[in-house]
């Protein structure tokens, strides 16, 4: 059965391990040829290390697969270019770009270091901004390509100590969001993958076992929720088999794939003769209480055991 990326070129973020490393090594089992970028640092960002990228490349070529490794930082935006360079230096072109790169520095907000804000927000939707940027018109001459990029329901619904990492992956929503519009006539797709996966990153988040909803939470992502599930699932928006797919976000969270509601109006309020902070307060809040969110995390809303 010929894969769904034969004969393509993909480059993967983050491939050193994890959702990254699962997405590269399927990539190239589906046929792609595969530029495998990690910069090897530890889930806080510090450090670096070639051997990650080194180690994924050497993995799938051992499975007869082809790939070549690159340790810049997806940060950096004249190393980003530099990738979509390599790729089409090494193997001929670039048609798709996964993005799952990143790292976390987690903390209450009214603690939180303006430096670990600004180092989140680098790699996350800096990150996804320089590779996009590098891509785009590659994308845009030939009249194809895909971006894949990685949000989080921390950000979509909320989890408490990630606001810098919240505030980033919605970033990375609503720019996949305008990628895809400004694509839509030039072949260039752009999708999200919330992903739900035990990785190193997700064992630093800062929850609290001892609340039962989160505890149980933490078991099934143990348990039942793994890299290899996500990868199905984005390597397959990277491909032309979802040629029609743009735009959109989706939930990967075992064997269940969700596709997630996007902001539209919901109910609204009217007043003919203009509002007042009193009337705002006495009658168009009240009006609209019955619509409003409720503060759940991620794992009340996500509260069933995953298939």
């Amino acid at each position: 059965m010929t894969g769904v990326l034969e004969g393509k070129v993909v480059l993967v973020t983050g491939a050193g391990g994890g959702i990254g490393k699962a997405c590269a090594l399927l990539a190239a089992a589906q046929g792609a040829c595969v530029v495998v970028n990690d910069l090897g640092v530890a889930v806080s960002g510090q450090g670096a290390s070639e051997g990650p990228a080194h180690q994924t490349v050497a993995e799938i070529i051992a499975a007869g697969g082809r790939a070549v490794a690159n340790t810049d930082s997806v940060a950096d935006r004249a190393a980003a270019a530099r990738m979509v360079e390599q790729a089409v230096d090494e193997f001929g072109g670039l048609y798709s770009v996964i993005n799952p790169a990143g790292f976390l520095r987690d903390g209450m907000f009214h603690k939180m270091d303006p430096q670990d804000w600004d180092a989140v927000l680098a790699v996350h939707l800096g990150g996804a901004f320089n590779l996009a940027r590098a891509a785009v018109g590659h994308f845009r001459d030939q009249g194809e390509g895909a971006f894949v990029f990685f949000s989080s329901t921390s950000g979509l619904i909320g989890q408490a100590g990630q606001a810098n990492y919240a505030a980033a992956k919605m970033g990375v929503a609503g720019l996949s969001r305008i990628l895809a519009i400004e694509g839509k006539f030039k072949g260039v797709r752009s999708n999200v993958v919330s992903p739900f996966a035990w990785t190193r990153m997700i064992d630093t988040i800062p929850l609290d076992q001892a609340d039962e909803a989160t505890a149980q939470w933490v078991e099934q992502m143990r348990s039942r929720m793994r890299p290899e599930q996500v990868a199905q699932l984005a390597v397959t928006l990277a491909s032309p088999a979802a040629k029609a797919v743009t735009g959109q976000v989706f939930v990967a969270r075992g064997n269940e794939i969700i596709l997630m509601s996007q902001p539209r109006p919901l109910r609204s309020v009217t007043e003919e003769n203009g509002w007042s902070p009193q009337t705002i307060a006495e009658r168009a809040l009240q009006e609209l209480s019955a619509d409003f969110y409720s503060l759940e995390n991620q794992a009340e809303v996500f509260h069933w055991p995953p298939p």
